[in-house]
């Protein structure tokens, strides 16, 4: 399995992967990703995280903290030296996703634009939690992927038992690929089920660069015929043609069965299984065979699904260099060498440096002005982009994440990108006048970077709210203001994001009029308001019959609304999940304006809102404590006094792991707390599940709070 140095870029679109690497937090990512460019020859030196010098982790909060922040696109290039595709040259577009579940729109993102992906889980732990929400997001854009069982070199370490919980957890179709030759300290290296070879790592060479092959040792021989039977089965199950063979009791070829496979995987009736340990460098390079035998390419799905932005019709776009170019932004940087750069997945087509192209979504043109290759942060700049490559491109001035580039002269919008709304919020102010526009500035280029991050003013106090996943999300962008743009600024302490919401249908009525000398201010509108689902939105009906208010004052009123929606009733936070329908109203054929009937709308709104029962809702995070069993019953205790909902206590190994549903609220500064409970052995993962009613008593309290902080403000 060598490496080759190639730089051709030219590439049949046969050639190349784009591929994620996706998992849990401290499942090892970066690391599996360091080796691959060690093994490909894109790096010559091991990258390693406790030293601070991995290559995708290349921002110094990501190197300070030993966690990936945001996802690094680099492009390398492999040759295997077995199996059907041996000895040719292939092209692997990586993309290395964050673990963090603050950082979940890298992973959503990075997802939304990749033909396949590699699932590294931790053989100890198994499936954890953002396993499972990363395996659900890369299931929303059907990514085939295969999964890589990695840290068999550690205590604890069981494939066998990570194999049953890929299976139960996710609900996937996994089968082993191949299997490890021992565990823990014993861990030697693999053996490839479909050709039964063992291949065993040299302990003398720590760069894992050598490994050789050996005989099955007998120990193993009933596992790889156990596990071998299983696999050939499931792929002849796919195809109509091995299975005659295989019924018939045919030898099936080993070429045969890998087509048959490839064919599988892409189609998701597969996700093979592999085992090693990256830290040891052991199992790496059968991990890149796999991607390249067995995950997409550009080629094997063939066609991307738009609509054309004329007609609102469906369009499919063909793959192909041929074909006119469309392409979907999906993630922007603020690069302190080039400013604004924009990473771009080329769908169809070719796209040249210079060129001028449509942004569908936005109805506007872009010029393009130069073209990167990139390799996390360092690049190299090229003339054009052919269909297949993922590249950054410098000079887009209006492009956001999820729109659509395309050809001028045939124009399609792709589907865009959905992202999570943020959970946690704190209040920043700048620390001096000069500040006040750094941070404008600042603040501006991270919301453009991220989806995620929300910024919102508060007229009342002057202070800044901004809004993100996390506590973490926020601390991480708040230093990189300091870092990046040297924003010197007050920072509050985080604030649930709490929503308001009605419980039952009502009727209100505004009328707003104003009568001062010359021309008046006249507008009056009826209001029913309903609850939806919660997550459906808002939703606005106009059932005016008769001309009541003539059309154009219809808008004013959504608008009026809207305000009032953003500003709350209740407690100033922010309404949701409201259906509302403007059904009479009268109109002064002089004094009705736009400003009368938005005014008038706020003002039916929140007249019919106040009587269908206003309720406040609080996140409430799906939490997952790892801990010893010993101190189980304290910190059920624990969670239990903060209102969480348990669902379920797993033993693995010696460590309990509980799952459970708690308010967000009730969870500020809980890993300390759970580190003082359990003498520093337990750990907790938190990731948002939900909005529910908060509970009369608890909802009073905030009430009051938010209408005394109000009352000293003014």
């Amino acid at each position: 399995m060598a490496q080759t140095t190639t730089t051709n870029r030219n590439y049949p679109l046969d050639r190349i992967r784009n591929i994620g690497i996706i998992a849990h937090i401290d499942a090892g990512k970066t690391t599996t990703t360091e080796r691959i460019l060690y093994y490909t020859g894109r790096t010559y030196k091991l990258g390693d995280i406790d030293e601070g010098n991995t290559v995708t982790d290349w921002m110094e909060q990501e190197r300070e903290r030993g966690i990936t922040i945001v996802s690094a696109a680099i492009t390398t290039f492999w040759k295997p030296t077995t199996g059907p595709f041996k000895d040719i040259d292939f092209r692997v577009n990586i993309i290395d996703t964050p673990g963090h579940v603050d950082f979940t729109a890298e992973v959503e993102r990075s997802l939304r634009v990749l033909d396949g992906g590699v699932t590294v889980l931790d053989a100890e732990e198994g499936v954890q939690s953002q396993s499972e929400t990363v395996w659900r997001q890369a299931d929303k854009y059907k990514v085939p992927r295969v999964c890589f069982v990695n840290k068999m070199d550690k205590m604890g370490a069981d494939y066998y038992a990570t194999l049953k919980s890929i299976k139960d957890r996710l609900g996937a179709p996994a089968y082993p690929y191949n299997i490890p030759l021992g565990k823990e300290n014993d861990f030697k290296g693999v053996i490839d089920l479909l050709t039964q070879k063992a291949y065993v790592w040299d302990e003398t060479d720590k760069s894992g660069m050598k490994f050789s092959e050996v005989p099955i040792p007998e120990e193993e021989k009933a596992n790889v015929e156990k596990y071998r039977h299983e696999l050939i089965e499931k792929i002849a199950e796919t195809d109509d043609t091995l299975l005659e063979k295989y019924l018939a009791g045919d030898e099936l070829a080993i070429d045969d069965l890998k087509k048959g496979l490839r064919a599988a995987v892409i189609k998701y009736q597969i996700v093979p299984v592999l085992a090693g340990s990256s830290l040891r460098n052991k199992g790496v390079q059968p991990l890149l065979d796999a991607v390249v035998e067995y995950l997409p390419s550009p080629m094997d799905i063939p066609e991307i699904e738009g609509k054309n932005p004329k007609t609102e019709e469906p369009e499919v776009r063909k793959q192909v260099l041929d074909a006119p170019f469309c392409g979907l932004a999906f993630k922007i940087q603020v690069d302190p060498h080039v400013g604004k750069l924009t990473y771009v997945r080329v769908y169809s087509g070719t796209l040249k440096s210079g060129a001028t192209v449509a942004n569908t979504t936005k109805h506007d043109k872009e010029r393009i002005g130069r073209l990167l290759l990139m390799h996390a942060d360092k690049r190299e700049e090229i003339n054009e982009a052919y269909a297949g490559e993922i590249v950054g491109v410098v000079g887009l001035k209006n492009t956001g994440t999820g729109d659509t580039l395309c050809d001028e002269t045939n124009p399609i919008i792709l589907e865009s990108i959905s992202f999570p709304d943020p959970v946690i919020s704190l209040a920043i102010e700048p620390q001096t006048k000069a500040d006040q526009e750094k941070l404008g500035y600042a603040l501006g280029r991270l919301s453009e970077e991220d989806p995620t991050f929300r910024i919102k003013g508060d007229q009342e106090t002057g202070q800044t709210i901004i809004s993100g996943m996390g506590e973490l999300h926020l601390e991480i962008l708040v230093d990189r203001m300091k870092r990046e743009f040297s924003v010197a600024a007050n920072v509050g302490s985080p604030q649930v994001a709490y929503r308001e919401t009605i419980k039952k249908q009502a009727e209100g009525e505004g009328k707003y009029i104003r009568q001062s000398g010359g021309r008046g201010q006249y507008g009056h509108a009826q209001l029913r308001v309903e609850p939806k689902g919660r997550g459906e939105g808002f939703e606005y009906v106009n059932a005016i019959k008769g001309g009541a208010i003539p059309g154009e004052y219809i808008p004013s009123i959504e608008k009026g609304i809207k305000e009032k929606m953003e500003m709350g009733v209740m407690a100033g936070y922010p309404m949701v999940d409201i259906k509302a329908t403007v059904y009479d109203g009268s109109y002064h054929d002089v004094d009705s304006s736009d400003v009368a009937f938005k005014i008038a709308g706020s003002m039916a709104f929140e007249d019919a809102v106040k009587k269908a029962d206003l309720i406040l809702l609080e996140p409430i995070m799906k939490v997952e404590v790892t801990l010893p069993e010993e101190f189980m019953g304290d910190v059920i205790g624990d969670l239990s006094s903060k209102r969480a909902q348990i669902n379920s206590s797993d033993h693995h190994g010696n460590s309990v792991i509980i799952n459970a549903l708690v308010p967000l609220s009730e969870m500020s500064g809980y890993v300390t707390t759970l580190r003082s409970m359990t003498q520093g052995r337990g750990s907790a993962y938190m990731e948002p599940s939900h909005y529910e009613e908060v509970p009369g008593n608890i909802a009073d309290k905030i009430v009051a709070k938010m209408k005394g902080d109000t009352n000293k403000e003014s």
